[in-house]
């Protein structure tokens, strides 16, 4: 059974998508059979595999209103073991149209289990808030990754999510565990990136953090603007090399997980 991997982070602008879009193509090129789901309505990871929103039929708003099987929506990417399941703006409309649901919280959960032995990994991108739809994403992962940038305010916004993590476990998925918070777009030169990184460090243990840390890189920008994960458009750049030791981080943060799943059983 694959892991469910969310990546979460209610404040937008800290490279949520650009991390759910590197760390699926490098687990893919790891020999990882990796979805990625794209759950924010600004389809940004579509199209970050190069996917044109316009020659969609079937997307995770069909999914998630359990209008079309999860199976149907699914793309094969032309990159090496990724699939996605693709979203537009009229994930926008979700919001809405759940709030009728008995169980509204729990559809992408429902969709999820119908796959979840098809694949080795499944990432969720999810979108930057705290709403039905985020905590879709939450309640339907297995481990959540907080992609995090050195600017002010962030740790606020990290508190708010503990809280929301805390609460989901409480209330809707007890298992739920955060694999880590990486720090993206970091310039070192920076005097505060600096003193807000080690604030965070001092805050929390560190195997709550990654070791790798993704550096501000402009071919990053230039991969995204061609709809290429940055670990194929250039394999040279620090960008990708960065993201290539994240995936590793993370599959051995998997392994770790499914070993302590398989002493439980």
């Amino acid at each position: 059974m694959g892991i469910v991997i969310g990546v979460v982070n209610q404040k937008g602008g800290v490279g949520k998508t650009t991390t759910s879009v590197n760390i699926a193509a490098g687990l893919g090129q790891l020999g990882k059979k990796v979805l990625l789901i794209d759950f924010d309505p600004q389809g940004n990871a579509t199209t970050g595999f190069g996917i044109k929103k316009k020659t969609l039929d079937i997307t995770t708003y069909d999914v998630i209103l359990g209008e079309r099987r999860p199976q149907e929506a699914i793309i094969e990417t032309r990159y090496k073991n990724v699939s996605i399941m693709p979203a537009t703006s009229q994930l926008c409309e979700a919001e809405q149209a759940l709030a009728s649901f008995e169980r509204k919280s729990f559809q992408l959960r429902k969709a999820v289990l119908q796959i979840k032995d098809d694949y080795d990994i499944i990432i969720i991108d999810s979108l930057p808030s705290l709403g039905i739809l985020a905590m879709n994403t939450m309640i339907a992962c297995d481990t959540i990754i907080v992609p995090m940038v050195c600017e002010h305010f962030a740790l606020e916004g990290l508190a708010q999510l503990m809280l929301t993590i805390k609460k989901v476990k409480k209330k809707a998925n007890p298992d739920l565990n955060i694999m880590g918070i990486v720090f993206t777009m970091l310039d070192k030169r920076l005097l505060s990136s600096n003193e807000i990184m080690r604030e965070i460090k001092r805050s929390f243990d560190s195997k709550a953090l990654f070791k790798t840390e993704i550096p501000r890189n402009v071919r990053i920008s230039e991969a995204q603007s061609h709809g290429e994960p940055i670990v194929y458009y250039d394999k040279a750049s620090k960008g990708a090399d960065a993201y290539k030791r994240l995936s590793k981080e993370i599959l051995d943060r998997c392994r770790e997980m499914e070993k302590k799943n398989g002493e439980k059983d």
